[in-house]
């Protein structure tokens, strides 16, 4: 008891400190605004106290140390020899001239906590791990590790986090990063690695801590391309989006794919056909070739008046230039301007050898009067124009398309009712692929220094070449699960999808041990993967504890209420999973008998939610009830592999209604 006491005091005096680096930080701040230089200085020091000092304010709310390190006095200490260091998710400032009462997870000295072990004790005495309840400290647990003792997975500290109910949104892993994970979270920022991970197995979690850990060790570098992270859809997004500011980390952007490649209101819809195609990557060339089908080869020479002189250039040296910049292959928008300044430059021989003082008013004069010319030549075009130019004319289409489509895929995308003009064009989600692909061929996209792909096996070729464009000089993180690829484009082999991505050479890595769903959670949905055509490891799981139950019964929403009823006496979140064309019948069911709803997703307010199978991608919840799997299983081409993600959404208990037959492989379930 006098240690736990000791450690309390310790705890008490972290959070002065704490309000002390808080008091001193809105100080920095008026003061900073009093100091000299010049304005460029001033505003970024501006910025970067103020930041500072709202990042204190908006501390969240936990403990503010999780770990302890004690090295030993054996040379493998190195430096760090007799030293004691508090691990913690931030760091916590000293008295002057004193060690930081705490560590920040990511410093190189906190990396001795993942990964040290009793095969490896990497100088470290004792390793403490601490218990806590709320923002009580509860209780520690030592590891001797110069001793030979390492709790492992054993730890009932780790098991318990582990463990914990599903209340609120994701939370971070910082107390529980196992070593294998903390290899994937700590690699180079040079480094674009692959994540296999199965259900549980912390994938998502990962890429979030890499985030973090990224922009601690490469803040610079990061602070100029920044770090963006990709999401499956807006549900998954809030349900993640308080992980990385709990890490300190609050300018990252999250985002989805869809939204990444918005251009404005998306109203349309196409036939599944129609999809598949318009997300094929050879819709690529089909673009290049209606864009740069719209150059033409001067057949004409040009005169620019300039006063009392016209200058005139033949039709020949014109070509010249359209050629060499064709061949060049520049961004089409940069193509267009090297087409005028190098017209320009003929224009300036000219004259220069009759003697005319040439200047950059008389430059910028002449690129001007060329702006017809170039009109001709190398039009400027909008990519709602050039989209809308080729779906909305057959003719136009069966050019760019010849040998590429076939004359079925060239009907299916086709505009049946062309608009009138672009503007009045209704795009659909498919469309927004082909208006990227266009935009970036006119000028190259903002770059990030790195980006995180979640449920990557979902992308489509196309989604991939935007995602590469966006990280051509970056590196990125892929997560995901080819079992839980649901989209009809969705990856069955990584290499493929890497290489669309445009990082071949990315390492890739399987997690196959589930933190996060039971054991017989587990074992009910590797059944399914030998129907999923995929090679991936069955999940293998860390939890003994959990429950599983199967149960045919004559009325499935009387039961899934029963069951709902059931779980609101355990404490945790609670989801019911159907089929996306019976999620208003169960919801219906539940108003019916006084339970409240919360959307898919959200993470405050009503513990219930209904969520439709194909938004329940990357969400967890400590009960879930799976709703007539047959229906899940029936309703899509890669029904079975929907069946899964649901069946591995539960992180305490599993409920499975049926009225119909199970699927084959679940049938003695």
């Amino acid at each position: 008891m006098t240690v736990l006491n000791d450690e309390k005091a310790y705890l008490a005096r972290c959070e002065t400190a704490l309000r002390r680096m808080l008091d001193g930080a809105r100080h920095n701040v008026v003061v900073g605004e009093q100091v000299a230089g010049d304005r460029y200085s001033a505003e970024r020091l501006g910025r970067h106290l103020k930041s500072l000092a709202k990042q204190l304010e908006e501390e969240p709310d936990g403990p503010p140390f999780f770990g302890r390190l004690d090295f030993g006095d054996s040379a493998a200490a190195g430096d760090h020899r007799a030293q004691r260091y508090y691990i913690g998710r931030r760091h916590i400032s000293g008295d002057t001239g004193q060690q930081p009462m705490v560590i920040d997870w990511r410093a190189p000295v906190s990396k001795a906590f993942y990964q040290a072990g009793a095969h490896d004790p990497q100088g470290i005495a004792v390793r403490r791990r601490f218990g806590w309840a709320a923002n009580t400290l509860t209780g520690f647990e030592d590891e001797r590790l110069e001793s030979g003792e390492n709790l492992g997975t054993a730890s009932r500290i780790v098991a318990a986090e582990i463990e914990r109910p599903r209340v609120g949104p994701m939370r971070d892993i910082v107390a529980t990063i196992q070593p294998e994970q903390d290899d994937l979270v700590r690699a180079g920022l040079q480094e674009s690695i692959c994540v296999q991970g199965a259900p549980g197995t912390g994938k998502t979690a990962v890429g979030l801590h890499r985030a973090a850990y990224l922009l601690y060790a490469h803040r610079q570098r990061l602070e100029r391309g920044g770090v963006l992270v990709l999401g499956p859809n807006r549900a998954f997004l809030g349900y993640i989006s308080s992980v990385l500011p709990a890490l300190g980390e609050g300018d990252v952007e999250q985002t989805t794919i869809d939204q990444l490649l918005a251009r404005g209101p998306v109203r349309g819809a196409d036939s599944d056909d129609a999809a598949a195609v318009k997300h094929d990557a050879r819709m690529a060339e089909v673009l290049r070739r209606a864009l740069y089908g719209r150059v033409r080869r001067p057949t004409e020479p040009v005169t620019v008046p300039d006063h009392s002189f016209r200058w005139r250039v033949a039709a020949e040296d014109l070509r010249r230039v359209v050629d060499d910049t064709l061949r060049e292959a520049p961004p089409y928008a940069v193509g267009r301007e090297r087409v005028r300044s190098r017209a320009v430059a003929l224009l300036q021989r000219q004259a220069e050898a009759r003697g005319r003082i040439v200047n950059a008013a008389w430059t910028r004069t002449m690129g001007r009067a060329l702006t017809s010319f170039l009109d001709a030549v190398w039009p400027a075009v909008r990519p709602h124009e050039v989209v809308a130019g080729l779906l909305g004319d057959a003719e136009a289409l069966a050019r760019a398309a010849d040998g590429v489509l076939t004359a079925r895929e060239q009907g299916v995308i086709a505009w049946v009712r062309p608009p009138r003009t672009f503007k009045s064009a209704v795009w659909s989600p498919a469309d927004t692929v082909l208006l990227d692909e266009v935009a970036g061929l006119l000028e190259r996209p903002r770059g990030y220094g790195h980006v995180i792909v979640d449920e990557a096996q979902d992308l489509s070729a196309m989604q991939c070449r935007a995602v590469a464009r966006r990280s051509e000089y970056g590196s990125i993180t892929v997560l995901g699960d080819l079992a839980q690829g649901t989209t009809p484009w969705a990856a069955r082999d990584w290499r493929d999808r890497l290489t669309q991505l445009g990082k071949p050479e990315a390492r890739v890595i399987t997690l196959a041990t589930g933190f996060r769903v039971p054991a017989a959670v587990v074992a009910l949905a590797n059944r399914l993967l030998g129907a999923l055509e995929v090679d991936v490891p069955a999940t293998r799981s860390f939890r003994t504890d959990g429950r599983l139950r199967v149960q045919e019964v004559p009325d499935l929403p009387r039961a899934a209420v029963a069951a709902v009823r059931e779980a609101l006496c355990h404490e945790g979140s609670i989801a019911v999973i159907a089929a996306d064309a019976a999620v208003e019948t169960f919801a219906a069911a539940l108003w019916n008998e006084g339970i409240t709803i919360a959307e898919a997703g959200e993470t405050s307010g009503a513990r219930v939610s209904v969520v439709p199978a194909t938004m329940a991608k990357g969400l967890e919840y400590d009960h879930v009830v799976v709703a007539e799997p047959a229906d899940i299983a029936g309703a899509e081409e890669r029904g079975l592999n929907r069946l899964y993600v649901a069946l591995t959404r539960a992180v305490s208990r599993l409920d499975v209604l049926h009225h119909r037959p199970l699927p084959p492989h679940l049938a003695d379930a």
